[in-house]
C-alpha cells in the first residue's frame, strides 16, 4: 500500500548554493575480533567505505539502500554518536570530524536526529514534558519557569495535547510518541535533522500525518533534512534529491524524479 502525501515543489538547482554538510572520503571500520579473554583483531567491517556526500540548505537528502548497507551508520558518524575512522565531516564550512567538550555540545544545537523506534528512543520513566523539555536544560536556553510553556507549545506545534505534558510515553501511540520524538528534535531549533527511518514502525495511515508534519516543520523553520528510509515510494514523496548505498558506499545519486525514471542501480 503506497503512503499519500503531499507533493513537493522542485528546490533551486543546487550548484548555486554552498552545503549546510560536506562530506569527504568518509570511512567507519568496526573491529573483527578473536579470543575471549586476549581478543585479537582479525580484521575490520566496513561499514562505510570512502562516502562523498553533500547536503544542501533547505533540502530533503533521501538515503536508500537495502538492510545492512551502512546508512545508519553513516547517519551516526555525521551526528558524531560514532568516530570517524577517516575522512572529514564539515558543517556550515567548519571541520567537525574531531570537535570534543564545549564545540560539541554548541553543535549539538544545530544537530538533531529523530530515531526509528519512537518507543526506545524515549525514556519510560520521564514525563513526555520533561523528555521534551531535557534540550531546554542542558543548553540553558530557555529560562527554567519558562520551560513548561516552551515545551506545551512545542507539543500543540506538532499536533500534541499540551494538556499531557505529565503523561509517560507508554500513555501515548506510536505515531504520537514519533510526534514527541519530532517535537524533542526541533526544540533547539537546529539547521539539519537526520531522520533515521521515522516511520518505518508506523502504520500506513499514520505515515502519510507524521511526514507531512515533517514537511510543515521543514517550510516553517527552513530545515534541513537527511532522510533514510526503506519505503521508496515515500522517498520518492519526500525527497528533493536521492542517493543510493550499497555495500558502505554511495553508488548514485540524483533528483528524486530522475533517479525513478532512470535508475542506475537495481
Amino acid at each position: 500500500m503506497s503512503v499519500e502525501v503531499t507533493e513537493r515543489s522542485q528546490p533551486e538547482p543546487a550548484t548555486e548554493r554552498s552545503p549546510l554538510v560536506r562530506i569527504r572520503g568518509l570511512r567507519k571500520l568496526f573491529p573483527i575480533t578473536r579470543g575471549i579473554l586476549f581478543q585479537k583483531r582479525i580484521g575490520d567491517v566496513h561499514a562505510v567505505d570512502g562516502v562523498d556526500l553533500e547536503i544542501f540548505k533547505g533540502e530533503t537528502l533521501g538515503l536508500v539502500g537495502e538492510t545492512g548497507c551502512g546508512k545508519s551508520t553513516l547517519a551516526r558518524v555525521l551526528m558524531r554518536l560514532y568516530e570517524t575512522s577517516e575522512g572529514t565531516i564539515e558543517f556550515e564550512g567548519q571541520d567537525i570530524t574531531r570537535a570534543k567538550g564545549g564545540d560539541l555540545r554548541d553543535l549539538r544545537r544545530e544537530m538533531q536526529m529523530i530515531f526509528q523506534d519512537p518507543f526506545a528512543s524515549l525514556n519510560p520513566r520521564k514525563t513526555v514534558g520533561s523528555i521534551i523539555g531535557t534540550p531546554y536544560r542542558l543548553h540553558k536556553v530557555v529560562p527554567r519557569d519558562k520551560i513548561k510553556t516552551e515545551v506545551q507549545q512545542l507539543m500543540e506545534l506538532v499536533g500534541l495535547n499540551p494538556e499531557h505534558y505529565n503523561r509517560y510515553p507508554h500513555e501515548f501511540s506510536g505515531g504520537q510518541r514519533q510526534r514527541i520524538g519530532v517535537a524533542r528534535a526541533l526544540a533547539l531549533r537546529p539547521k539539519l535533522i537526520v531522520c533515521d527511518e521515522p516511520v518505518s514502525a508506523l502504520d500506513v495511515s499514520i505515515q502519510a500525518q507524521v511526514l507531512n508534519l515533517l514537511e510543515d516543520l521543514q517550510e516553517e523553520f527552513n530545515l534541513t533534512y537527511l532522510f533514510i528510509a526503506h519505503d521508496l515510494s515515500v522517498v520518492k514523496h519526500v525527497s528533493d534529491r536521492v542517493a543510493v548505498m550499497y555495500l558502505g558506499k554511495i553508488v548514485e545519486m540524483a533528483v528524486g524524479q530522475t533517479l525513478y525514471r532512470n535508475p542506475k542501480h537495481p
